[in-house]
């Protein structure tokens, strides 16, 4: 075990998970699962609507489909699960891990949309796509033990499809 991973194993127990592992089921991968579908899902409706109609509407829609994003996925765990059977805590908790964490993945690359030049937006707002993409691969690599490579392969290659679909809908 690194000096890392014994380090998170400890405040993991400090914070009254059975450790590492435990701490990977009840938080990592509830927040995780988010990060994704708010990174992801959301791409195809904000670059679409900046492309079809402005900075200004992108910010509306990314709002709007981040928030709502957040609440659907935070409300969806809740109910999958009670916990009892998988052993993975509080339906209530990951269910609000979730939900936040969906919102956040959502919420940063609408925040460029705030710069009403629409080719200045979308340039930072592709930077900020990349930056939570490479942060989504290192989370998978860090507690997941997935390679960096594969994973970074994996939900960049998911992002792009999005992408596409979002900026071919846009130029309609």
């Amino acid at each position: 075990m690194t000096r890392a991973q014994r380090l998170v194993d400890s405040l993991a127990r400090r914070w009254g998970f059975g450790g590492e592992a435990d701490f990977v089921l009840r938080v990592v991968q509830p927040a995780l699962v988010g990060m994704i579908d708010g990174t992801v899902s959301t791409l195809a409706p904000i670059f679409a609507a900046a492309i079809f109609s402005g900075s200004h509407t992108a910010l509306v829609v990314g709002l709007a489909t981040a928030l709502g994003a957040g609440v659907s996925m935070g409300w969806s765990e809740a109910l999958s699960d009670t916990g009892e059977q998988t052993n993975r805590g509080s339906a209530y908790v990951r269910g609000a891990i979730t939900g936040g964490a969906t919102t956040f993945g959502g919420i940063f690359h609408t925040l460029p949309f705030v710069i009403s030049q629409r080719s200045t937006a979308l340039a930072v707002a592709g930077i900020v796509v990349v930056i939570e993409l490479f942060t989504i691969a290192w989370v998978r690599n860090r507690f997941l033990h997935v390679s960096l490579r594969s994973s970074l392969l994996v939900v960049t290659l998911g992002g792009a499809i999005v992408l596409a679909i979002g900026v071919l809908l846009g130029s309609s």
